[in-house]
């Protein structure tokens, strides 16, 4: 097994380990209380359906100069665009 393929096959471990445990953190509260997102110490989660309005939030927020963004749906995060490509525009 290459140097690679050991690379690949951890990250893919740890990705579906993140997953698991993410949804082992809502499946151990009572139905009620389960939100379908939230963060497992600093990674945070979103099992939530995507909405038009969530994907502009994270894709495309003009109100925070941050560049990674929790996910609109999985684990991690993703690209907010806006302040990569109008840097200018943010006070």
């Amino acid at each position: 097994m290459t140097r690679k393929q050991i690379s690949t096959l951890l990250l893919a471990g740890l990705g579906t380990a993140a997953v698991g445990a993410a949804i082992f953190d809502q499946m151990r509260r009572p139905a009620e209380q389960r939100t379908w997102h939230g963060s497992l110490g600093p990674i945070p989660y979103d099992f939530r359906w995507p909405t038009s309005e969530r994907l502009r939030e994270k894709l495309w927020n003009k109100e925070t100069s941050r560049v990674l963004m929790p996910h609109v749906f999985g684990v991690g995060w993703t690209l907010n665009f806006y302040p990569l490509l109008h840097p200018d525009r943010l006070s």
